[in-house]
């Protein structure tokens, strides 16, 4: 399929979204805990697609509902309180960095739960991420066994996440479109964001500091647009230029993510670097078609 310029400027304007999230989260953090960031997040991103909803009603099967809402629930629920809990103990950078494994984790829990073959190709590029995915965890600063690593295990829990929700829709969800999918799970996970925010003592706040308005901001910013419009985005990105093209977002999300913490001050090592980009070669092995035999 042909690549066009507006998919490219799309491409690109969709990785600074989503490598702009882990400093947006950063930034809800300064005002808010991680529950009320999280929480404010998936509200704010069902509120945004409720429009879409009675459509999502009238297409999805009855039977189809509680897989949708499992969907929303590991794709954009549950990730979205591991990176903010995250992010209370490691960069931000570091947090877009580990998202690069969730490619790896759609390989493995395909092959674990899915019964889905996994090639000695893709082996070789999971291990390779791995490999890259110790190195980043040995490259921090002041590193605590103790605490970083908990930091660390948070993040690769959402991503294994990530990968297990891409499989359950391509198995089970695969015949509705996705973004009806999208806009119910999003609408339904709103439910149980909003009873983790009212007992996080998010309403007891005093919303007449400038740093918990701006928070607020911040984390609905992260909702509307992280969430939502980036999977708008994104859903139009593979139907124009195919899911091979649009999946690539991976390699740029990453990088986003580092300037940004570059930008406000997060230490950004070569080290750091060097292991990003053997994360990113694992990814890019594992995926990668192999090339057809010459006859």
């Amino acid at each position: 399929m042909e690549i066009k310029w507006g998919n490219v400027i799309l491409f690109i304007f969709l990785s600074f979204i989503w490598g702009s999230s882990f400093i947006l989260m950063k930034a809800g953090l300064l005002g808010l805990n991680a529950f009320q960031v999280a929480s404010v997040r998936i509200i704010a991103s069902g509120i945004v697609l409720m429009p879409m909803l009675y459509k999502s009603f009238k297409i999805i099967p009855t039977n189809k509902i509680p897989l949708v809402f499992l969907s929303g629930t590991l794709g954009s629920l549950l990730p979205a309180y591991l990176f903010c809990i995250a992010e209370t103990g490691i960069d931000s950078s570091l947090a877009g960095m580990l998202n690069a494994l969730t490619p790896i984790f759609v390989i493995i829990t395909g092959a674990l739960f899915f019964k889905n073959i996994a090639s000695w190709q893709k082996i070789i590029g999971v291990l390779i991420a791995f490999t890259g995915c110790i190195s980043l965890f040995l490259s921090q600063a002041n590193l605590s066994l103790g605490s970083n690593l908990w930091y660390l295990i948070f993040i690769i829990i959402a991503t294994v996440m990530y990968g297990f929700n891409v499989n359950l829709v391509q198995k089970h969800l695969k015949g509705i479109p996705s973004l009806q999918i999208v806009s119910m799970a999003l609408a339904l996970n709103a439910i149980p964001a909003l009873i983790v925010l009212v007992y996080s003592g998010f309403f007891k706040l005093d919303f007449q500091q400038n740093q918990v308005l701006y928070s607020i901001g911040f984390s609905c910013l992260l909702g509307a647009v992280g969430t939502s419009l980036a999977n708008i985005l994104f859903y139009i990105l593979i139907k124009n230029a195919g899911a091979i093209f649009s999946s690539m977002v991976t390699y740029g999300i990453p990088f986003v993510a580092i300037t940004w913490g570059y930008i406000f001050g997060e230490s950004v090592g070569w080290m750091k670097l060097a292991s990003l980009l053997i994360i990113l070669l694992g990814v890019y092995w594992a995926n990668r078609n192999p090339s057809p035999l010459k006859q």
